[in-house]
């Protein structure tokens, strides 16, 4: 147990007693990335969140209470991970020979023959894609339906994703409907070539010239915002005057913040870029160039709990942080969220269909998916 100095107090002595922070500031450092205060399972004093924790037993943990230990306890024992293993974040990490969801069953193989059945063809267990259960694969399924999944085989070694161009995800359609999947690898019907049979024979372009055409100035074809055949692109979702240009290289939904404001309402988006009105600055117009608040004023918002200015990341202006922009991935009311911890897929940071928001992705109206890549919205 620790004795804390005067003036502080908690298991850690952690929390000071008396707080120099604003109200306002106080709160906005105990929001979680979701923006809930202490994720509804503490108080919040002097920015730090006091999570609540009955009987004393300490399972509600983090930054902004967003861990529940009380999903590790085994209700018929009260033990955490059944006395087996060790609890992270609500989720057990069984000891050698054990498994389940809270450790409660034993394995009656030993941990070096079950990772040998496990192991697939590349020396991989379960081919990076599963998790090894007492040698067998329990293959991380990506289809939100709970029906068969994408990633399927014995070592989870087919993974049907590659079948998918970056378009597909809007349907269900495998090998741009011009083939079938086998284990992740495309084979064409007749009259249709590429990896993923998205080329016609009767295009009058080789393979090559048609993606060439396609991608423009981008790294992937159309942008990775539309389907390229015989060098055009058709940009998705049908019907969506956002997504425009020759290669799809206009994405007004860059405009939008996670509200769907548009340039913040001071400014007109262009391509997917804000042009701003006198007096507004910012990717998305979201700072004024002047304003009634002092020097001294403005840095007392810009500073976090531990009193550093923008996270030692950016600069104040207006009582708002505007964070490096050399440092794209920096972002955050103070600067102190880092967007490469937002998911990728085909290379792209929330698949394109979203916002990157302090390291998780907030999809757009229709999508879903730790990276946004599963459209549930309408067929078409």
């Amino acid at each position: 147990m620790c004795e804390c100095d005067e003036g502080w107090f908690g298991d850690a002595c952690q929390f000071q007693e008396e707080c120099n922070l604003p109200s306002k500031k106080s709160k906005a450092l105990c929001k979680n990335p979701e923006g809930v205060v202490c994720s509804n399972r503490g108080t919040c004093h002097c920015g730090s969140c006091m999570c609540n924790n009955k009987d004393n037993r300490g399972l509600v943990t983090g930054r902004f209470c967003e861990c529940d230990d009380s999903e590790c306890v085994d209700e018929d024992t009260g033990e955490v991970c059944g006395g087996h293993g060790q609890c992270y974040c609500g989720n057990c990490y069984c000891a050698s020979g054990w498994h389940g969801d809270k450790c409660e069953f034993q394995c009656d193989i030993s941990p070096w023959e079950s990772k040998r059945r496990c192991k697939a063809p590349d020396g991989k267990i379960c081919s990076n894609r599963g998790t090894c259960v007492c040698g067998e694969c329990n293959c991380h399924d990506v289809d939100p339906s709970g029906d068969w999944g994408d990633i399927h085989g014995n070592t989870c070694e087919c993974d049907e994703r590659t079948c998918h161009q970056t378009y597909d995800r809007y349907t269900d359609s495998y090998c741009t409907g011009h083939g079938q999947c086998n284990c992740g690898t495309c084979d064409c019907k007749e009259g249709w070539a590429g990896k993923k049979c998205e080329h016609p024979l009767s295009c009058s372009l080789s393979l090559e010239s048609s993606m060439k055409k396609c991608q423009g100035t981008s790294n992937v074809p159309c942008f990775g915002r539309g389907q390229c055949q015989c060098g055009q692109c058709t940009c998705y979702p049908p019907g969506d005057s956002r997504v425009t240009g020759k290669n799809c290289e206009c994405d007004d939904r860059q405009c939008e913040n996670i509200s769907g404001e548009i340039c913040g309402g001071y400014g007109y988006c262009s391509c997917g870029r804000c042009i701003c009105e006198e007096g507004w600055f910012g990717k998305l117009c979201q700072f004024p160039r002047s304003c009634d608040l002092s020097e001294v004023q403005s840095k007392e918002l810009c500073e976090t709990s531990d009193g550093v200015m923008c996270s030692g990341k950016g600069s104040c202006h207006c009582g708002q942080c505007i964070c490096r922009p050399q440092d794209w991935w920096v972002s955050g009311e103070y600067c102190e969220c880092d967007d490469r911890e937002c998911d990728k897929h085909d290379g792209l940071i929330c698949t394109g269909n979203g916002l990157c928001n302090c390291g998780n992705c907030e999809c757009w109206d229709g999508w879903m998916g730790n990276a946004c890549e599963i459209w549930v919205g309408a067929e078409y």
